[in-house]
């Protein structure tokens, strides 16, 4: 089975090209209502616009979370000053906690991305 994380995003379009610009992969499949874009490891990302869902959502905004492991604090360091340069909002700097070394960026409609390097 490949797994399928689906967001409910507000614009298909911007969505994507953030996800394809921020995480370096291609945007598979893309309609007015719905992106699909491949994930490192096998899994898919599904951004679907929030007024064609059925049955329609329920919950607010920024209520996910997408974790993503990065190989080595140089990589991380840096992964975070290129966000930042391109004005990716973040919701805290690198930081070291109890699973590793992290930041938590959001995407535009206020999902969270956090990346880390797991703790050894």
């Amino acid at each position: 089975m490949t797994p399928f994380i689906i967001l409910y995003v507000a614009n298909v379009r911007t969505s994507a090209q953030f996800y394809a610009d921020r995480l370096g992969v291609p945007v598979a499949e893309e309609s007015p209502g719905f992106a699909m874009l491949p994930l490192p490891g096998g899994a898919m990302l599904g951004l679907w616009v929030k007024g064609g869902v059925a049955p329609a959502p329920t919950g607010g905004a920024g209520a996910s979370e997408l974790a993503f492991t990065v190989e080595g604090a140089g990589a991380l360091q840096a992964l975070h000053a290129d966000w930042v340069a391109k004005g990716v909002p973040m919701l805290n700097p690198p930081t070291q906690m109890d699973f590793g070394l992290n930041f938590t960026a959001v995407d535009p409609d206020g999902h969270r991305l956090r990346m880390f390097v797991p703790a050894a």
